[in-house]
């Protein structure tokens, strides 16, 4: 075994490669930007060195620097995680060249896979299922649509060289194509250096179930069963579990053959994932090989009781696979949900700034239990718009699905996270579909649920002014004096009192009133409604209100003037309005073109003296490695473009003048 790793990454995977290291007796060293000097992945190892600035391709994607920090360090061998240089077939190559093992697959192995059209032939030879397409070298863009028409619509087009959703597009008509191809070359030259496509049949109703697999340098492969990462948004996965769901022996043992076959034929060694298309009836074909540890590797941790981490490091060091095939068991189900910064409201925009609260349930770190978190940052740090954005992985496993799916759905509720948009409160509801619940899964999910998912209210509005209430109480009562003539809680030796509070949600004013009675009784109206109340507060954050004759357990936490409040029914964020403070304050202009997030501004879509309607696409920004297209708030025309193609943007900044017509 080594005695020292460099982890060529950052965030939750270098944390998690650092876990299983430090529990193998393993050092390890950090590498960091200019942005993560004090991130989590930097206190996790025993070393770190700095390799520049914020922006990957100044930092996490210098390999040279990142041979040169282990080779200082003293470091046998180089992990690197996922992303960034994970599957570089010529980092590996330079790894080896400095004299560091590559915990990872041959450079070959990288290579034959990364080309998604040079891997479908080889899959092709190895007698792997494929889906009908064109994984051809001409790229001439009138080919290319010759070929969508011959293979018929709906199509795919995928950046030949890509992956994580990137440079991937579904056309469902002829007049499409031409747009689509455009865009999916422009994402895949920036996030690949290659706009290289391939074109395939958009399957419909496909399921994304995919096969862990494992190879050693004895000439020995297994397969870790599967996981179903059906559920997915703009091709970027959501939830995925262990095993899928109605997946029979036969149909695993065959999808495994495949697998390992397509593994095999590349000399694969280390831990590697073959994806497949899934039709309804059974029917799969080979998708893509990601030659590295997924994101979702923890649900086949689960299952097994086996860290993959650890075989990735036996391995690399030149031992042989901890198991054979038949050796392998899995019990249970386990359930991944990601946990991320950004906003499904807004079409899943990614979002940055500042976690001011981060709680989680009662929870392990790293390893395989009822109720895993992995993540890479906590409360106090910050999401910035450099790196990917996903906050953490809530990972569940249960004896049976419904078990996992029970406690899933409890540890969403009790994931606490304010400071700036995440998907939680969606990810609870995407779990508690139907569709979900009762395994209906295809990648279409998201869309065909969609009147479930988005629009929904959060948390009621009385529950939400009630723990309000208990919240500005309970802060009261921690600071005032026990003399009842000194406090502001409504006491009064005879007779009732009556306070105000005025509450605004979702960009609504609502005025709501507290009483208390001459009894001691407390009763709130809100909307109009009357309704008993009865309070008992655990300090500031925990409360349980009897509200109107129900019982509510809610959590509250502060920031700033705003009182976040969480419960079983949905969470809710809350400004209590200053009267006296905001005073005067007018409402902003609207009609503005924005930017929704920081990023870059890719392209203009429209011109000076250009007259446009609400809805019409205006402006491409890059945000986070995707293209994110910006649409026109109101009918006008524009006056000014107020940025240059390729210019940094900041959060709410105006991209360009919008004249009112007429």
């Amino acid at each position: 075994m080594f005695k020292k790793i460099l982890i060529a990454n950052r965030g939750e995977i270098a944390c998690r490669v650092a876990a299983t290291a430090r529990r193998l007796g393993v050092k390890t060293v950090a590498v960091y930007s200019d942005a993560d000097a004090q991130a989590r992945h930097v206190h996790a190892c025993d070393e770190a060195v700095r390799i520049g600035g914020p922006a990957p391709r100044d930092s996490y994607l210098q390999w040279q620097r990142i041979l040169d920090a282990a080779k200082a360090t003293g470091a046998q061998a180089v992990h690197p995680g996922y992303g960034f240089l994970s599957e570089n077939e010529e980092f590996a190559q330079a790894c080896a060249d400095a004299g560091l093992v590559f915990i990872g697959p041959p450079p070959s192995a990288i290579q034959a896979m990364g080309l998604k059209a040079e891997s479908k032939r080889l899959m092709e030879q190895a007698g792997v299922p494929l889906v009908p397409g064109y994984h051809g070298a001409d790229q001439d863009p009138a080919l290319l649509r010759r070929e969508a028409r011959r293979i018929g619509y709906p199509v795919l087009i995928k950046a030949s060289a890509g992956g994580g959703g990137k440079g991937m597009r579904a056309v469902l008509a002829d007049e499409e194509f031409d747009a689509a191809l455009a865009s999916c070359k422009r994402e895949a030259i920036n996030s690949f250096g290659d706009d290289a496509v391939l074109i395939e049949r958009y399957v419909q109703r496909p399921r994304h179930i995919e096969i862990q697999v494992f190879g050693d340098s004895h000439g020995e492969c297994v397969y870790l069963f599967e996981r179903d990462c059906s559920v997915q948004r703009r091709h970027q996965k959501v939830l995925e579990e262990a095993p899928a769901p109605g997946m029979s022996a036969e149909r695993r043992a065959e999808m495994g053959a495949a697998a390992v076959a397509a593994a095999k034929a590349v000399g694969y060694q280390g831990a590697g994932t073959v994806e497949f298309i899934a039709e309804q009836d059974g029917r799969f074909y080979f998708m893509e090989m990601n030659t590295r540890l997924q994101v979702e590797h923890p649900v086949t941790e689960a299952i097994t009781g086996q860290d993959l981490v650890e075989w990735q490091l036996r391995v690399a060091a030149g031992e042989p696979l901890p198991l054979k095939q038949d050796q392998l068991r899995m019990h249970g189900h386990a359930i991944e949900a990601r946990i991320c910064a950004e906003n499904p409201e807004g079409g899943f925009l990614p979002a940055t700034g500042k976690l001011s609260v981060a709680r989680w349930p009662e929870h392990a770190a790293f390893r395989t239990a009822a109720v895993r978190i992995d993540s890479g940052v906590g409360e106090g740090d910050e999401i910035s718009p450099f790196y990917d954005s996903m906050i953490a992985k809530l990972i569940v496993w249960g004896e049976t699905r419904e078990q996992a799916l029970a406690l899933l759905d409890a540890s969403l509720r009790d994931t606490h996270i304010v400071g700036l948009h995440t998907n939680v409160a969606f990810l609870r509801r995407c779990a508690a579909t139907g569709s979900f619940t009762n395994a209906d899964l295809d990648t279409a999910l998201i869309e065909r649920e969609k009147d479930a998912l988005f629009g929904q209210p959060g948390l009621p509005l009385a529950e939400a002014a009630a723990a309000v209430v208990a919240h500005t109480l309970a802060e009261e009562g921690m600071t005032e004096s026990a003399d009842p003539w000194s406090r502001r809680d409504g006491w009064r030796l005879f007779g009732a009192a009556q306070r105000r509070f005025e509450l605004e949600v979702d960009g609504e004013r609502h005025q709501v009133l507290l009483a208390r009675h001459h009894q001691g009784s407390l009763a709130l109206t809100v909307q109009g409604r009357v309704l008993p109340l009865a309070l008992r507060s655990t300090g500031t954050e925990r409360h349980e209100l009897h509200l109107d004759g129900h019982r509510v357990v809610v959590t509250t936490y502060k920031v700033g003037e705003q009182v976040a409040v969480f419960g079983a029914n949905g969470s809710a964020l809350v400004t209590e309005v200053d009267l006296i403070a905001h005073a005067g304050e007018g409402t902003s202009e609207g009609g503005r073109l924005t930017a929704p997030m920081p990023g870059k501004l890719v392209a203009f879509l429209a011109q000076p003296g250009d007259t446009v309607t609400e809805g019409q696409p205006l402006a491409v920004m890059e945000a986070m490695k995707m293209e994110h297209t910006i649409t026109a708030p109101r009918d006008g025309v524009v006056a000014e473009l107020l940025f240059g193609i390729g210019d940094q943007v900041g959060d709410g900044a105006e991209l360009l003048r919008l004249q009112t017509v007429g």
